[in-house]
């Protein structure tokens, strides 16, 4: 009998070297769990069809010795992520019936190494909120709390890795979207370096912003997906060449994580201010030098990203217009088809921010908001670069409030954007994060604190995870 809790990409990958079960097996496994625990979950929307056929190709490269760490593992995939063949709707009605004419290029480099794709998960609709509620396909429940939301908007790849429907995941991140469903479920989320792993053949929400990734049990899983993923790619023109990857790899001595307390003022919740200063104490304990850091500008994190990402939702969803794919709707004439078919195909979410979008950038308040927010962005960028040059890490809560209920915050929009304050800042930098496991509240609802590192040091992210693991005694 496979015990898929404790399963990692190495354990799983050595077992299936000794040859202790097949791919035909593990996968078998994760369908079964999908069969009994998804129709409650709601993690995925959609499971392969060709799953056991997958893993009996991976079985052969094991058989020929050209076996990867990854060869036969069971991976989920957002609903944002082209697979050829396969319907890519982007929790959205306005294209439930789009199926993908190529494979994003993280979908060829994960064939290439020999993962076993299980399905596509749901997700809030365009990447648009932070507890996969706004899916025009239905809410996705947290494993640990069927009441409460798994986080969003990659909840249904969370849902999957912590209902043991899948051994890792993809997600997409534009803002705290992998890091808040990791912090919600128990698990490692990772936003790579913006730029780092190609966006070729992922559904945009704001281009500036998204960035695929991963979630895994542990730090070592993440890492794995991460350095199979990292790399330049002539097809994706936001990716970064190899010559500007090349960063100093040097490491103080008495490593500095610089935390912006002022930043907790207020909006926090009690148990997570907590956990989070006990977390910084064993780390204190453990020779890290922690050190008070100001983020004046970081305040305005928020403000900044809500209006940079609707105004690029603004123009990217223009495309989706019931004409050229996707969902349409008749009409008298054109414009009318316009307005039915967007009107019925986008939810409640995607029109609000649409709205927004497109009144920030409409004459007479483009000067007033977004040329204003872009400036702000980069003073945020500036001042978080600023500040690594005294401290080789920045940490915080990656969330203000462990998991919340169902429902809870769909009438108060601002409420639930309020989710993202600790996400922002890495987003609108470009720098990358990492989410971790750090306790559970006394109702049993995960907790998680996050670390910023400079441009292309997932390697300090990966190194202070693996450590912090080892203080909690994972």
């Amino acid at each position: 009998m496979i015990i898929l809790k404790d399963l990692t990409i190495e354990k799983a990958h050595e077992s299936l070297l000794r040859g202790e079960f097949t791919c035909r097996e593990l996968a078998e496994a994760y369908l079964k769990v999908i069969t009994e625990k998804n129709p409650e979950l709601n993690a995925y929307l959609e499971i392969y069809d060709d799953v056991l056929f997958q893993a009996d190709e991976a079985q052969k490269k094991f058989k020929d010795g050209k076996a990867s760490k990854l060869t036969g593992i069971p991976v989920a995939i957002k609903d944002n992520i082209l697979f050829e063949g396969h319907i890519a709707s982007a929790g959205s009605k306005i294209l439930e019936n789009y199926k993908a004419v190529y494979d994003a290029t993280v979908i060829k480099d994960l064939k290439k190494a020999g993962v076993v794709f299980l399905g596509r998960t749901n997700m809030d609709e365009f990447a648009m909120g932070s507890s996969t509620q706004a899916s025009a396909y239905g809410v996705t429940k947290n494993p640990y709390d069927l009441s409460r939301v798994p986080g969003g908007s990659s909840g249904g790849s969370a849902a999957a890795v912590a209902g043991d429907m899948a051994l890792v995941a993809l997600g997409t991140e534009t803002c705290g979207s992998v890091r808040e469903p990791a912090a919600f479920c128990n698990l490692v989320g990772l936003k790579p370096t913006y730029g780092a792993v190609s966006r070729q053949g992922i559904i945009a929400m704001g281009n500036s912003l998204d960035q695929v990734s991963p979630f895994g049990k542990n730090v070592a899983d993440a890492e794995i997906i991460f350095n199979t993923l990292s790399r330049y790619d002539k097809e994706d023109s936001t990716s970064v060449p190899d010559e500007l990857r090349k960063v100093n790899l040097k490491q103080s001595n008495s490593p500095k994580i610089g935390v912006p307390w002022h930043l907790f003022e207020k909006g926090v919740d009690q148990v997570v201010m907590e956990n989070f200063k006990q977390s910084m104490d064993k780390l204190k304990n453990s020779g890290y030098e922690i050190v008070d850091i100001k983020l004046p500008f970081s305040k305005y994190s928020l403000a900044a990203y809500y209006i940079n990402m609707p105004a690029e939702v603004s123009t990217n969803l223009s495309r989706f217009d019931g004409i050229r794919y996707g969902f349409s709707k008749d009409g008298d004439n054109l414009m009318d088809v316009y307005k039915k078919s967007r009107g019925k195909g986008f939810g409640i979410e995607a029109r609000r921010r649409i709205l927004l979008g497109t009144y920030v950038l409409s004459h007479g308040y483009y000067d007033a908001y977004y040329n204003k927010a872009v400036l702000v962005r980069e003073k945020i960028k500036g001042e978080i670069l600023s500040a690594f040059e005294k401290v080789d890490l920045i940490a915080t809560p990656t969330a203000p409030m462990p998991a919340f209920k169902i429902g809870e915050k769909l009438d108060d929009p601002v409420a639930m954007y309020l989710c993202d304050i600790f996400s922002a800042p890495a987003n609108l930098s470009g720098v990358p994060s990492i989410a971790l496991p750090s306790g559970f509240t006394i109702d049993n609802l995960p907790l998680s604190i996050q670390f910023m590192a400079p441009h292309f040091r997932e390697d300090l992210l990966f190194e202070i995870g693996k450590k912090f693991e080892k203080i909690r005694g994972n």
